[in-house]
């Protein structure tokens, strides 16, 4: 009984005294482009570490947007030489991923990703249940059929849909090609209205006007962070829009259905906590969220022509 207690106490001092607990820690953040669902998983991120007691110095870098900029804050990341390295989006992840490997004493440095599509798709991990390398990181890879089928809700007749989508980004792409599939499935198609960068959203916006019954927004940074100018489109075009993005109902879409990018990110510091603890990211396997909710904005939907049945307006978690 004296041993076990003797061990009880020596694995306390133990774990007490681990720099995870007791040393502050360095962590460089890369956040793609600045818009709600992204601030809410850095929030979240923070939040959780700072809850568990982690005491950490944040350098934090926001690129706006730009890919070249994502490159140049990966080099200035390993100008830091952190303890630990969150990406927030797949352009940052890819170019965090790409610079580090031109610099060997990074090998060593884990990185965690999140608000990402594909990972795989990506080129970040070789598998989801062993990542390898030395990063891994939480997906939002969402149930396209599901999102769908939320469309046809609203309009059951849809013939067209448009998508618009940043054609330069993995996880846009990948969503977009689940998206041509659930669409064929459930009978009607999808009209694609690809962008490069945000000043490229108005005018895609309007170059589906006349040709789709409804316009789609998946999780794309580029097209979420100028969702106004799709918004001012939809309303004067009477054109439905509707998002996978649950904070763009507020801002103006009419229905979404997703997640809560705050425990979103909240996952992700509880996955960076057992890195910290000295687990190897190659180890942890790619987690996932599955639990969905359903946004609806009647607003947004009367300034877009479009009359809910109340039936539907009654399933929704939370109405704006």
């Amino acid at each position: 009984m004296k041993k076990t207690i003797a061990f009880i106490i020596l694995s306390a001092a133990l774990l007490l005294g681990s720099p995870a607990l007791s040393q502050e820690r360095r962590i460089s953040i890369s956040q793609f482009v600045d818009h709600p669902a992204l601030n809410a998983v850095l929030q979240g991120f923070q939040d959780e570490l700072k809850d568990s007691g982690i005491p950490v110095d944040y350098k934090l870098y926001n690129a706006h947007g730009n890919m070249g900029t994502a490159s140049q804050i990966a080099t200035q990341i390993v100008a830091d030489d952190p303890d630990l390295i969150v990406a927030i989006a797949t352009p940052t992840a890819q170019a965090c991923a790409k610079i580090f490997e031109k610099h060997s004493h990074m090998a060593t440095t884990p990185m965690v990703f999140t608000a990402i599509t594909d990972p795989l798709a990506a080129g970040l991990v070789d598998n989801y249940q062993h990542p390898g390398k030395n990063i891994t990181g939480v997906s939002n890879r969402l149930p396209m059929d599901k999102h769908m089928e939320m469309v046809l809700r609203f309009l059951p007749d849809l013939q067209k849909l448009g998508v618009m989508y940043n054609s330069g980004e993995v996880n846009s792409v990948s969503n977009v090609k689940r998206i041509h599939e659930a669409a064929e499935s459930l009978g009607f198609t999808i009209v694609e209205a690809p962008v490069t960068n945000s000043a490229d959203v108005y005018q895609a916006a309007q170059s589906l006007v006349g040709k789709v019954d409804a316009i789609y927004v998946p999780t794309d940074n580029t097209v979420i962070s100028a969702l106004e100018g799709v918004i001012k489109v939809c309303e004067r075009t009477a054109l439905p829009l509707f998002t996978a993005d649950t904070d763009s109902v507020k801002r103006g879409a009419i229905a979404a259905m997703g997640f809560d990018y705050y425990l979103h990110g909240r996952q992700t510091g509880a996955l960076a906590r057992r890195i910290l603890a000295g687990t190897a990211p190659g180890d942890i396997a790619v987690e996932f969220q599955k639990e969905l909710t359903f946004h609806i904005n009647p607003t947004a939907a009367e300034h877009m022509g479009l009359k809910i049945d109340q039936t539907i307006i009654d399933s929704a978690d939370t109405l704006h």
